[in-house]
Formats: C-alpha cells, sequence, structure tokens
C-alpha cells in the first residue's frame, strides 16, 4: 500500500474514530490524520495477531481494522493521556 493510500484510510478511519468517540480533543486535521494513520498500523498489527487479515481485506477491511485501531488509540489517549 503507497503512502499516499495510508494517509487517506487513515484520515478516513481518524474521523470515523472522532466521530464515534467525540469529546474536547485537540489537534485538528491533522491530528485527526496522525490518530487514523497510528489506527491503520494498530487495527493491522491486531488483526494479524487474531488471524482476522483474511476478514478484513481490501478497502472496505481496511478502514473497520484502522478505525478500530484509532478508536483504541483515541481510548488510550483519553483514559491516560488527558488530563
Amino acid at each position: 500500500m503507497g503512502i499516499f493510500w495510508i494517509i487517506l484510510v487513515g484520515f478516513v478511519a481518524g474521523a470515523l474514530a472522532k466521530y464515534l468517540m467525540p469529546g474536547k480533543d485537540g489537534g485538528g486535521f491533522v491530528m485527526t490524520t496522525l490518530l487514523g494513520i497510528g489506527g491503520a498500523f494498530v487495527g493491522e498489527w491486531l488483526g494479524a495477531l487474531l488471524g482476522m487479515n483474511r476478514l478484513l481485506d481490501g478497502l472496505l477491511g481496511s478502514i473497520v481494522s484502522a478505525t478500530l485501531g484509532a478508536l483504541l488509540l483515541l481510548w488510550i489517549y483519553n483514559k491516560w493521556f488527558k488530563k
């Protein structure tokens, strides 16, 4: 997957995660994109760990796994780093 594709999927995943878990998190567009890109890596890693890579194949699977990963990162951030 090319870097442009990762950024695009990351942005969509970050925006979905912010929509599903709203809050007063700062950062705007850049933070949303970084959260989504990080979520894509976390989602891909968890999918491989749980043996779900075949289920999460393709564009929709990439967006779902990246969004789940971004939700996990957002939850961790809100739980431990946000005061």
